[in-house]
């Protein structure tokens, strides 16, 4: 099973199961098979700017690359890592490409999910 866990810092109109059911898709598209688990937070501008300076969309942290050390739970489940999106960005970037905000950060967690798995663009 793959475990998703949402976190939002504000009450982003963004559904948490929604996000949870096409990020277990995606990644059972991608063949993840093992009991996994990966952290989706939806932040603001502040919050993203705790992490680095540049407001990006969206970042993914490995457990390797996350800056705290990382303790594997029990049980053999595979920790993915952590995507990060920036709400804000996002309903801008959703405003210039004429998308749904929501379409936009399922395409932004998909991204940042490949970034997990080691996929990365050209």
């Amino acid at each position: 099973m793959i475990k998703v866990d949402v976190f939002k810092q504000a009450n982003y109109p963004v559904s948490s199961p929604k996000i949870k059911k096409r990020l277990r898709e995606f990644l059972g598209k991608k063949g993840i098979v093992s009991d996994a688990q990966v952290e989706v937070a939806i932040v603001g501008v502040g919050e993203m700017r705790k992490i680095d300076r540049k407001i990006h969309n969206v970042l993914s942290f490995t457990p390797d690359e996350a800056k705290k050390k990382f303790v594997y739970p029990p049980g053999g489940v595979i920790h993915l890592g952590e995507i990060i999106i920036c709400f804000p960005k996002v309903v801008e970037e959703a405003k210039q490409e004429e998308k749904l905000i929501e379409e936009k950060v399922y395409e932004l967690i998909e991204h940042g999910a490949e970034h997990l798995l080691g996929i990365h663009h050209p």
